[in-house]
């Protein structure tokens, strides 16, 4: 249950926010922006988000927020439904070989991308090897890397011939990162082949603006093969204060929110102009260590780290209890999910490990963003603060989302960040992409496994289980690897999330994806 804490830092002005906004004009909170039947407008939704883009090209993608914005225009093979199980895309059925080292999908027929282009296994094959090609700037690429082929059986049938088998591949083929572009755009509207910035594919709507830091607007498309959706345009507004995303909702500026201000959800909860929806999230937080730093290169050190925090304390008082501590390097929906055992709060250890390690007047650099996830910015305040009370010095920053990727991108040779708040959010219900996180192979420029941590026992455990078919036998190396991932604490482990989303009440329609997305293409007015 979610509590109002009076005494918490912030919630005098959150109230008071919430107080004016709801003197507005609640009556306009709803009705999809104007338009619709009955008017010559044309129906608009509007979503306020926490972040700007840093990219809109499918294969770049590396966070759910920017992800569910290119959902719109770009389709994949298969997608996944609430339970996180697969449904036909623009795959309409497909075969695994009994030997597991190639998959066959049936493709949609009739379909056009949003050039006026066909879709067929031309753009499948020419889509899938860009994700593949290393030119290509793609952060999260280890889940593809198995894929040695993509042969062309006919215009509407694509072999993927693989090195190994791959339980998950087929999941994996949900995501935004293998969504389906149209071949003849890389030429187009400014794009090239590794700059691709105005997406096209065959989805509902057609990229119609970007405003840096300001909108994503998005339009019907009148051609869409699949349902047709209500509104006739969809505006992204990039809205990093949590406050102001909610004033705007209250006072009928915009239709649907994320993220609102953890602490007025049950003021919300209470508002009968407003619907609030509690989606369940398998979105890790954590803080990245640097373990390439050679202060923070000793496990003894990072161990420290973890033991310094009162993650119980912060998920109280700052997060106001939308959040779970973590108790495995993963959130409990993923497959391959064990518990194995939480760093408690207690900063007498920390000082000892510190100590054992001969470590002292430690000085850290800590970034961390704003209005990308459930008060990031100030859990991130209060992790430092814990920091302090062991004897570390902490520098903490904060910067636009787009400047904060670029950051933590860079190479090891390049990076000496020492610690970073970031989230995870496999776009898929099973434990191999939470995984690539502790993987070499993932480190950048090549993924985002951006504290450098590798264990060649991990590793291994990792390869043998992504490849495994047994479930059972997979499921339990995933666990042996957890336990040691944990010990080596490369992270310091914090929570997983929920994922709030509020709407007006005048709106009917939406809802999400286990994966940390919203789904809203077919909200519609409630009358």
């Amino acid at each position: 249950m979610l509590l109002h804490h009076k005494g918490s830092p912030g919630f005098g002005r959150r109230a008071a926010i919430l107080a004016v906004a709801a003197s507005l004009l609640l009556a306009a909170c709803g009705g999809g922006g104007g338009g619709g039947e009955g008017s010559s407008a044309p129906a608009e939704f509007r979503i306020a988000i926490g972040i700007d883009p840093d990219t809109l090209d499918p294969a770049g993608q590396t966070t759910t927020t920017v992800q569910n914005i290119v959902d719109y225009m770009v389709d994949t093979l298969v997608d996944i439904d609430k339970d996180g199980k697969l449904k036909p895309g623009l795959a309409t059925d497909w075969e695994v070989a009994p030997d597991g080292l190639s998959i066959t999908l049936t493709l949609r027929q009739g379909v056009t991308f949003h050039d006026g282009t066909p879709f067929n296994a031309e753009a499948v094959k020419f889509s899938l090897d860009r994700v593949l090609d290393p030119n290509v700037t793609v952060p999260i690429r280890g889940s593809y890397t198995v894929i040695q082929e993509v042969e062309v059986v006919d215009d509407y049938t694509v072999r993927l011939h693989l090195s190994q088998p791959s339980p998950a591949l087929m999941a994996a083929l949900s995501t935004t990162m293998v969504g389906i572009i149209s071949p003849a755009s890389v030429e187009e509207h400014g794009n090239t082949y590794t700059n691709y910035q105005h997406p096209v594919g065959t989805g509902p709507y057609v990229f119609k603006e970007y405003v840096p830091g300001e909108r994503v607007v998005v339009e019907k498309n009148p051609d869409y093969w699949g349902e047709e959706p209500y509104y006739d345009r969809v505006i992204f507004q990039v809205v990093p204060e949590a406050a102001t995303r909610m004033s705007q909702l209250l006072s009928g500026q915009v239709d649907m929110i994320i993220l609102p201000p953890v602490s007025d959800i049950p003021s919300l909860q209470q508002n009968p102009n407003v619907e609030v929806l509690l989606a369940p999230s398998n979105r890790t937080i954590y803080i990245a260590i640097n373990n390439n730093d050679e202060v923070l290169s000793d496990k003894r050190v990072r161990q420290a780290l973890n033991y310094a925090v009162d993650k119980d304390a912060i998920i109280q008082n700052v997060l106001f209890g939308a959040a779970t501590k973590l108790d495995a390097p993963m959130a409990p929906s993923l497959f391959g999910y064990c518990p194995v055992g939480a760093y408690e709060y207690n900063p007498d250890r920390a000082r000892q490990l510190l100590a054992e390690a001969d470590v002292e007047n430690l000085t850290l650099d800590f970034i961390a963003p704003t209005g990308r996830y459930v008060q990031d910015f100030q859990a991130a305040e209060a992790i430092a603060g814990y920091l302090e009370d062991v004897g570390i010095n902490v520098t903490l920053r904060t910067m636009d989302w787009p400047t904060y990727v670029q950051n933590i991108q860079q190479p090891p040779d390049q990076n000496d960040l020492d610690l970073h708040l970031l989230g995870w959010a496999p776009g898929y219900l099973d434990a191999q992409q939470q995984m690539v996180q502790f993987q070499l192979a993932a480190h950048p420029p090549n993924g985002l496994a951006t504290a450098f941590y590798t264990n060649p026992e991990v590793e291994d455990l990792l390869e043998r289980a992504s490849r495994e078919i047994d479930v059972e036998t997979r499921a339990d190396l995933y666990c042996q690897a957890s336990r040691l991932i944990m010990d080596d604490a490369p992270w310091i482990f914090l929570w997983y999330q929920s994922f709030p989303i509020v709407y007006s009440k005048d709106v009917t329609g939406v809802s999400y994806l286990p994966n940390e997305m919203f789904d809203a293409v077919y909200a519609r007015p409630a009358n």
